[in-house]
């Protein structure tokens, strides 16, 4: 599971990002230094840092090395939740939390991703739907498949 960067990892690596190619210490350290005095070897230690990590992958160019992001922001930002999530005794309220600090454009944003995997999510799993699940309570169907399981499991409080 990642863990968190730390200040100076993140500095480092939202360049990588940004830039987006293959990027030299120096060319990180010279924007760097637009916002801080920092050293050229300390530029150097993180960047090797996060390779050791994983985070970023290297390259020979000459004397020096030519760094590329391994994922994007985005799978990061994506495995921090995943795991600050997981480690929830209670996922359902950590969850009900979380969208309570969102903003109005964060939770549209939410609302858009769910849009888009919810062709997914309907395609592979079985059972009803909140869309083909009447409102009401749930009658069994005789010989259905799945008679044993409640049909309130697709309502849009549980999340499905």
């Amino acid at each position: 599971m990642p863990r968190q960067l730390g200040d100076l990892e993140d500095a480092v690596m939202t360049r990588v990002w940004q830039w987006n190619r293959p990027v030299t210490v120096r060319e990180v350290l010279e924007d760097l230094q637009q916002e801080r005095s920092i050293a050229y070897t300390t530029v150097m230690t993180v960047m090797d840092n996060l390779h050791q990590k994983g985070w970023v992958r290297r390259e020979v160019d000459g004397r020096a090395y030519r760094y590329t992001a391994v994922s994007t922001r985005a799978a990061y930002s994506a495995a921090l939740m995943n795991e600050a999530w997981s480690q929830s005794d209670n996922p359902a309220a950590a969850l009900v939390a979380f969208f309570g600090m969102m903003s109005a454009g964060q939770r549209e944003a939410l609302q858009d991703a769910v849009r888009m995997v919810s062709p997914n999510l309907t395609e592979t799993t079985p059972g009803p739907t909140a869309e083909t699940t009447p409102a009401g309570p749930a009658e069994p169907t005789a010989g259905a498949a799945g008679d044993d399981v409640p049909t309130d499991d697709a309502t849009p409080e549980s999340g499905r």
